[in-house]
């Protein structure tokens, strides 16, 4: 009798139906995945930090003209590979040579001008040396008698007449001397003019954002284009909870969106000494009635340790860096 209670109790088991065995199953298996996921998570968290608030950045070179005028010769295009020192474009330098000669026979003239000024001075100089001389004589010979009145007046009035020019050609000496400065002063100034129509690559790079065309009149300090070098790096803006262990010279994961298949190495270079809002033209003012706490972010530099000149990276691209801090 007890052996078919048995039977009977097996038998009503095996005929539960599958999806109440499921209903057990899957939820105790999805509870394991779970947790074993926020293990890997926890732990991963302690020995890493990321943040996809992440960009590449870059020396961009903006090339603005020193002289204004028009193009004469353009010889670069969009995205073209530059060398320090090429010739990139010309400004028509005819004004501006124009200008230096111009100047230049002022300055010819103003020398021309010195020399005969000297010869006066040299003159003046004699004749206040006679003059002194004379008043001299006389003043003795009038202090003794010997001399008239009359003479010893004479003396003093030549003497006079001769400080009176020897003061004048000397303060025309001292301008002609001033205005030759002056002057070659503004032909330095006009050669530089002339040397700024020429514009030649500050740096190894890519043309970028050209604006300038053949034949267009530019002005003193407008954009034409720009020169963006191959080094580049990333500003990544960790939380500051995210700083604790973050050192420089730690090893860096980087994802880069263009290359979703691949990670590039690099390290932390430096951390910047303030919060990216304290930084910022208008930062944050927290003495207020309205304070509410915001976590802060703080720029961190990241350097590539590996080449990756082969890859088209440029400065905005988006980045996922990842520094094992631990």
């Amino acid at each position: 009798m007890s052996n078919k209670k048995t039977e009977d109790i097996v038998e009503i088991e095996d005929t539960r139906p599958e999806y109440m065995k499921k209903r057990v199953l899957v939820p105790s298996i999805t509870a394991v995945i779970f947790l074993i996921c926020g293990i890997f998570y926890a732990i991963h968290t302690v020995y890493y930090k990321s943040t996809d608030d992440a960009f590449i950045e870059g020396h961009v070179i903006t090339v603005a003209p020193r002289v204004s005028g028009p193009v004469l010769n353009l010889n670069i295009e969009d995205n073209q590979e530059v060398k320090k020192g090429d010739f990139l474009l010309e400004i028509d330098p005819e004004d501006y040579a124009a200008k230096l000669r111009e100047t230049s026979a002022k300055l010819e003239e103003a020398k021309a001008s010195l020399v005969n000024t000297e010869n006066q001075v040299t003159r003046s100089l004699s004749d206040l040396e006679f003059a002194q001389a004379d008043y001299d004589r006389y003043s003795k010979m009038y202090a003794k008698g010997i001399a008239s009145k009359q003479d010893y007046d004479a003396s003093s009035n030549k003497l006079t007449a001769a400080q009176s020019n020897s003061k004048s050609a000397q303060a025309r000496y001292d301008e002609i001397t001033a205005s030759i400065k002056r002057l070659e002063a503004e032909v330095k100034q006009d050669e530089l003019n002339l040397s700024y129509t020429k514009i030649y690559a500050s740096a190894d790079g890519r043309i970028t954002n050209r604006t300038v065309e053949q034949g267009n009149y530019v002005q003193v300090a407008q954009p034409l284009f720009a020169i963006v070098p191959e080094k580049m790096w990333i500003v990544a803006n960790f939380k500051e909870t995210q700083l604790a262990n973050m050192k420089p010279g730690q090893p860096v994961k980087i994802k880069i969106d263009t290359y979703g298949g691949k990670k590039f190495e690099g390290k932390v270079d430096s951390i910047q000494r303030s919060t990216g809002a304290r930084a910022s033209l208008f930062p944050p003012e927290n003495a207020v009635g309205s304070y509410v706490k915001i976590v802060q972010r703080v720029p961190v530099k990241i350097v590539f340790t590996e080449d990756i000149s082969k890859y088209n990276i440029v400065p905005g691209m988006s980045v996922v860096p990842e520094v094992k801090v631990k």
